[in-house]
């Protein structure tokens, strides 16, 4: 029989989460009841939003109870099904979280078709970032042919894909990175105009010089020198869909220094900006159109993706805090089990 292998919350962090607070343990083999199937987890999703589900505070999700496995999403093949639209072998979409195996609501999953696209892109480009960039960039952040972008975290999952969209529409588009190597890849295989590293020490002049005529539409994805940086450099009526604040995440105590949310809130009201924070799951009447828009731009080519996967469950914690610090390079996630489409 094989062993299910599962990371739990065990303690809640305080700063970056490590080993002692997911921990690597074995379960129980998990059983189909009916209209259930039985999954084994090939492709695990790392994801920023899982740094907020560790912690014991309201958000719009409830936070993982300790000592449960750590939720995320996965893309994973039946191995026995009691649910009459899934066979074993089937590939399937679901969030079955940090384990090896797990058993699921037939109903819940979606199941994949790999002559399509790669099983991976349920969890990139074709799911929850794409979709976030999507709604947050073409519904909140409404761009207009002629209008300068600014992209935080621009090579990342979500980043790469909102710019790309943006060039669709007939924007500048603007990215900030944390490396060169990120910036290259920005600008050369996603066709951003310009990409800047915010670790210079001219990143504002830089910033000055890519948006000339100021900016329209912020993507936030980061926050902290970078949010500071763009704010100050917003048109009238700019747009800025919040999607995450990951330089916060690990936060452990309030800046110092003096309140500024008395000027920023004056900039807000004088230059009439539209600022909302937006999840993406509260959009999902617009999937259907995404997943058709999505498809037919890979089609064409006009919209391109990387993937950064890491080997193995048990590297699963260390690929999260480098996620973080943002060692990644495109969308991030495990390779549980070898994946039989390829």
């Amino acid at each position: 029989m094989p062993q299910n292998e599962q990371v739990i919350l065990a303690e809640r962090p305080t700063g970056m989460p490590d080993e002692t607070h997911l921990v690597r343990q074995e379960g129980p083999m998990p059983e189909a009841a009916e209209g259930e199937v039985v999954l084994k987890t090939l492709y695990l999703s790392l994801d920023p939003y899982m740094r907020g589900r560790m912690n014991n505070a309201a958000s719009y999700a409830k936070p993982v109870e300790l000592g449960q496995v750590m939720e995320g999403a996965t893309v994973s093949e039946v191995v026995e099904s009691r649910y009459e639209g899934l066979a074993p072998g089937d590939i399937v979409l679901g969030y079955c979280g940090w384990q090896r195996y797990a058993s699921a609501p037939g109903k819940a999953l979606r199941k994949l078709d790999p002559a399509q696209a790669p099983i991976t892109t349920a969890l990139g480009v074709m799911g929850m970032p794409g979709f976030t960039a999507y709604v947050g960039l073409l519904d909140l952040g409404q761009p207009r042919a002629g209008e300068t972008v600014v992209v935080s975290a621009a090579a990342g999952a979500v980043g790469q894909v909102v710019g790309q969209l943006a060039r669709i529409r007939g924007c500048r588009v603007v990215g900030v990175a944390g490396a060169d190597d990120k910036c290259r890849q920005v600008t050369g295989t996603y066709g951003f105009d310009a990409c800047i590293n915010h670790k210079a020490e001219d990143f504002e002049q830089q910033l000055d010089a890519a948006c000339p005529d100021g900016i329209d539409v912020y993507f936030e994805n980061v926050g902290g020198r970078v949010f500071d940086a763009v704010m100050k450099r917003v048109n009238d009526f700019a747009r800025i869909p919040v999607c995450g604040r990951i330089a916060h995440y690990n936060q452990t105590e309030l800046p110092e220094g003096s309140d500024r949310l008395i000027p920023f809130m004056g900039k807000v009201l004088v230059k009439r900006l539209m600022l909302r924070g937006f999840i993406q799951s509260d959009h999902l009447e617009r999937q259907p159109d995404f997943l058709n828009d999505m498809g037919e731009w890979l089609r064409q080519g006009q919209v391109h993706y990387q993937e950064d996967i890491v080997e193995g469950l048990e590297n699963a914690v260390s690929a999260f805090q480098g996620l973080l610090w943002g060692e990644n390079r495109g969308k991030l996630m495990v390779r549980v089990a070898p994946d039989p489409t390829v």
